[in-house]
């Protein structure tokens, strides 16, 4: 059971503050309800620009990580297609020292035309890296382009197209920061050894003042219903065919997205799992494979991928694939193997909040959910979930017009 205490200020920044006395450090993380969703589709990869940017310097303070360095702390933070997150762990008796830095950003972030020209190479040179230059880059992007038709998951974080970033204008950046890095739509979660008054006093002198803006209301573009199965072939100079096939599945509150994780364990879950054991270990068709989900906000998407063993067939390795998971679709799973994947997720689960700096980015996450109270009931979700419910799932999840399936062939 996590303990935490939760507040609002004025301004609809909400607060939750975990004590924990057992460190002698402090967390300060705070979740901005803005990702890659919520980006015009003629101007992506903002969410993530702003992830750098952020970086650059307030008015106030030119360097934001030397006064954090000078206090003992270190930060970091990440973007999804749901999210942004800014986090510093630092001693708890200098925790004031991330206040101010990070509500001095919040308030008064500098917009410049030299900062925006470095941190926009900085994100070209990432884009060039990872997706361009590296080996399998462009799968993500084809593949998401495949999947979804409407929702705005089918461009990655890094944004759908290079030239997005690149023509990024200073007036597009600051309206993206003034309609979505404001009070009313941050959540600030505070954790580690300190106590809830003394946040509370930190909260109200540093966050305060601080405009409300408006309260961001998404009325992102549903995907529809995938009524016919989809392929794509690509090539590269890659050194080995890959395979990738996505379904579509539940959103996160949903109970299928507990069911469809369940099932990620039960086909990739380790060197123990069914496509391991089947198709690199005993039909040695593939040199690895992997089933997992996104873990998206909105209904998501389940993955299959896998590189193959030189010489092996695309459709072969389908086929194959095919086998296990139609095993999942017409049969019940034994008991003890759905437990087996249950009590591994929980360890997951319990091993992930051992450090107070990942208890810190789930309050922030569940709040942002809705409801912070589901990072003590989430683990129930997982146990009441039944072999029938595993079999009802499969059958939806792995319809054949549900699938979206992507081969990737090596010129060599």
């Amino acid at each position: 059971m996590i303990h935490y205490n939760r507040f609002v200020l004025d301004n609809g920044l909400r607060v939750l503050v975990h004590e924990d006395n057992s460190t002698p450090m402090a967390v300060v993380n705070i979740m901005y309800d803005v990702g890659a969703r919520d980006e015009d589709p003629s101007k992506t990869g903002f969410a993530h620009l702003f992830e750098h940017l952020m970086f650059g310097g307030s008015v106030n303070i030119k360097d934001y990580d030397e006064p954090l360095q000078r206090a003992g702390g270190e930060n970091n933070a990440y973007t999804t297609n749901d999210l942004t997150n800014y986090y510093c762990q630092l001693p708890a008796q200098n925790i004031e020292t991330a206040f101010w830095l990070e509500s001095d950003r919040l308030l008064s972030l500098a917009f410049g035309k030299k900062s925006l020209e470095v941190q926009r190479k900085v994100v070209v040179e990432e884009f060039k890296e990872h997706y361009i230059n590296q080996p399998y880059g462009n799968a993500w992007h084809n593949m998401r382009e495949l999947a979804y038709t409407t929702h705005p998951y089918r461009w990655m974080t890094i944004g759908k197209e290079l030239s997005h970033i690149e023509n990024a204008q200073l007036d597009d950046v600051k309206h993206f920061f003034f309609k979505h890095y404001r009070p009313v739509n941050a959540i600030l979660v505070v954790a580690g050894n300190i106590k809830t008054a003394d946040i509370k006093k930190l909260a109200e002198k540093w966050f305060g003042d601080i405009p409300m803006g408006e309260k961001y209301n998404r009325a992102l573009p549903q995907e529809p219903l995938q009524k016919e199965a989809r392929k794509l072939e690509l090539e590269g100079d890659v050194p080995l065919d890959a395979f990738y096939k996505t379904w579509h599945m539940a959103d996160r509150l949903d109970k299928g997205y507990y069911v469809a994780e369940l099932i990620t364990e039960i086909l990739g879950g380790g060197a123990s799992s069914r496509l391991y054991q089947k198709l690199v270990k005993e039909k040695k068709l593939f040199s690895n494979i992997e089933c997992y989900q996104f873990g998206s906000t909105d209904a998501g998407l389940l993955t299959i991928e896998g590189k193959l063993i030189k010489g092996i067939q695309l459709e072969d390795a389908e086929k194959a694939v095919e086998e296990e998971v139609a095993g999942l679709r017409n049969e019940l799973v034994a008991e003890t193997e759905l437990e087996k994947v249950k009590n591994k997720t929980e360890s997951m689960i319990t091993f992930e909040d051992m450090s107070v700096m990942s208890r810190a980015n789930s309050l922030a996450y569940y709040e942002l959910l809705g409801d912070a109270e589901l990072m003590n009931t989430e683990m129930g979700k997982y146990s009441a979930i039944s072999v029938d419910d595993v079999l009802a799932h499969s059958k939806e999840i792995f319809a054949e017009e549900n699938g979206s399936t992507l081969y990737y062939h090596s010129k060599n």
